[in-house]
Parts: structure tokens; sequence; C-alpha cells
């Protein structure tokens, strides 16, 4: 294929797509625009509905009020004259009446919430989707705006290569959508929750529910404890703090121990060698490392048993993951990670291994799980003398 014919069909390319996504773009800004009234319309829902149900509680005491009166004013027909029952009559029918129109109002009221609430999830669906369309257009504009010269070389002798640093991006992207939908669907939603029951909890301070304040304030607590939770695991996941102030194999501890708990698979973790510290960097990656192994055993293996091992030698550090799960064929699993099939995370190992200069071995069967062993150089200002 001759090179200006790749520059033409490279500049249509482009074209198509910088007008495709400028549209998508204006979607985008549409559904952010609807998802922005509907955020308001909601919370003024949201008060309109906590009004009434204080109203409608209201109305439910003064009716049970209205109805003891007018029970003693028809019983005793010595105080009370036909106008006093008459009177008691009808100011509790008056109450029922309120109470029946405050109660559909607030079931109305229940009911346009959720339907807002459905619909808030639809739009910011539409919005994530668009976003994800136009990051992705992003991607792949950045390359085909590059030098002519660079692309034809890329297409000739790279195209893995380019392949591999698509997909590192877009997972990159993919996580960062992942940590925003944990933060909205969980921290944020918390968050809100509890700012609305301590307005409840103000509101009925001033008509001197106290028991019901009480109730409210120890629900608000457990909340405000699992919203915490919640940021202290958040907080693990982009980066253990442990590995700062403990180092490698406490915080690997940590991990396994973790895993066990949450997948029911049980774990043994052993360590050979004279334990040392690594390079922050180092201790990052090798931690990334196993924790990309043991989510691939999660994902993929089927396994009731992992294992890891690791032996720190004098100018290297050896681990060894092992399974006893499913397996597979590793000379059909290499084919199809050489032609860009979706196994990103042996691809992601086998590049952070590339990085660390370092070599992975993996050896499996069907029959027999899998074992994976890396080896990582020591950086040489942090070897043993």
């Amino acid at each position: 294929m001759k090179v200006d014919a790749i520059d033409r069909v490279i500049k249509s390319a482009i074209h198509v797509m910088e007008s495709s996504k400028y549209k998508i773009f204006e979607i985008s800004e549409s559904a952010r625009n609807e998802l922005e009234a509907l955020n308001r319309e909601l919370q003024q829902v949201i008060e309109e509905t906590t009004l009434t149900i204080h109203q409608v509680d209201k109305l439910e005491l003064d009716y049970r009020r209205s109805r003891i009166r007018l029970t003693e004013v028809s019983r005793d027909f010595h105080r009370f004259t036909e106008e006093d029952i008459r009177i008691a009559y009808e100011a509790a029918t008056q109450l029922q009446l309120q109470l029946t129109i405050y109660r559909e109002k607030e079931y109305h009221l229940k009911m346009r919430r959720d339907d807002l609430q459905k619909r808030i999830r639809s739009v910011e669906r539409q919005v994530e989707r668009a976003e994800t369309l136009v990051s992705q257009m992003n991607v792949v504009l950045e390359y085909l705006s590059g030098d002519l010269n660079q692309v034809t070389r890329m297409l000739e002798s790279a195209k893995n290569r380019q392949m591999l640093g698509l997909k590192i991006i877009m997972a990159q992207e993919e996580e960062r959508k992942r940590i925003a939908r944990e933060i909205h669907d969980g921290l944020a939603q918390t968050m809100a929750h509890v700012v609305l029951r301590t307005e409840i909890a103000e509101r009925m301070l001033t008509q001197q529910y106290f028991d019901s304040v009480k109730e409210e304030l120890s629900d608000l607590k457990g909340q405000v404890r699992d919203g915490l939770e919640e940021v202290r695991k958040m907080i693990f996941n982009l980066r253990p703090m442990a590995l700062d102030d403990l180092g490698l194999i406490p915080t690997l501890h940590k991990f396994v121990q973790d895993f066990e708990e949450k997948s029911k698979i049980r774990t043994r973790f052993e360590l050979a060698g004279r334990e040392k510290r690594l390079p922050t960097e180092m201790e990052v990656a090798v931690y990334r490392l196993i924790q990309e192994a043991f989510s691939n055993v999660l994902k993929h293996a089927n396994a009731s048993f992992i294992s890891l091992t690791i032996t720190f030698q004098k100018q290297m550090v050896q681990i060894v993951v092992k399974d006893n799960g499913n397996g597979f064929n590793v000379e059909e699993m290499e084919s199809k990670m050489m032609v860009g099939n979706n196994h990103f995370g042996l691809i992601g190992m086998k590049e952070r291994v590339d990085l660390l200069e370092g070599r992975i071995d993996i050896d499996s069967s069907k029959e027999g799980g899998t074992k994976i062993t890396m080896l990582i150089p020591i950086n040489p200002e942090h070897r043993e003398e």
C-alpha cells in the first residue's frame, strides 16, 4: 500500500471521527443538563416528601386525639350537648379528610421520587456511555494524528505493541470509571442519605420526638461508620498505605488474608530467604503483580486453593503463584494474546515484568492447575554486599 493512499485513508478517518466526536459530545452535554435538572427536581421532591411525612404524622396524632374527644362527648350526655357532639364529630371528620389527602400526596410524592431516581440512573448511564465513546475516539485519534511514517512503521513492525498500549490506556480509563462508580453508588449515596436523615432528625427535635431522634441518630452513626469503612477499602485498593509503613511482606500477609475471607478460596503464604525492603516503586510493582495473579485465579480458574511463595535471593526476588484450578493450554493462550484477544490480565502481568527487566514463566494444564513463576532483579544499590 502506498504512503499517499494510507495518508488519504487516515485523513478521511480522522475527519469522520472528529465530526462524530463532537456530535457525541453534544449528546453528552445535553444528557448532563437533563441530569442536573432531574437532580434539582429530585431534591425538591425529597424535601416536599419529608415535609408531607411530618404533616401526616401530625395529622395522625391530631386525628387520634379527635377520635378520643368524640368518644368522650358521645358517652357523657350530662356534661356535653348535641352541639358539642356535632363539633367534635365535624372536627374528627375534617382531620380524617385532611389525613387522607396528605397520605395520597405522600404516596404520589414517593412514586415521583422513585421515578426520578430511575430516570437519573438511566441518564447517568447515557452520559457514561457517551464519555466512553469520546475517550475511545480520543485514543484512536491520538494514534491516527501522529506522523504518517511513524504510523506506517507501527503498522508494519509493531502492531501488537500498539494494541497493547491502546489496551493499557483503555484499562486505565475503565479503572477511573470504576472508581467513580464506586464513589457515586456507595459513598455519595450514603452521604446524601445521611444529610436527609439529619434534616429529619432536626425537624423531629423541634417537635420533641426525642425517642425517634435517638433512633435516627443511632442509624446515622451506623451509616457513617459504613461509609468510613467503604472509604478505607477504596483507599487501600488504590494504594495500600501499609506498603510505605510496613513494607511488602506484611502488606501481602494482609492481602492474602483479606482475599481468603472475601473469596472463600483457601490460601497459603510462604516466605523463603532473608526478607529485605525493596525500592518503593518495586514493592508497588510486585504487589500489583501478585494482586493481578490472584484476581485471574478468582475470575477464571474456579480454584479451591491458591499458594504464594516469595523467595529473596541475593540479586533476585522469586514469586510463585500456584492454584489447583481448571488450567489452560499455555501455547494456545499465548497465540491468542499475540493476535490481540482480550486476555489483558496476563498481558498486563507480562508487561509489568518486562518493565522490571524480569522474567515470567507460566506452567498450566487443564487438569493440573496453573503455576506462575516470576523472577524480578533487585536494584543494584539495594543488593546485599
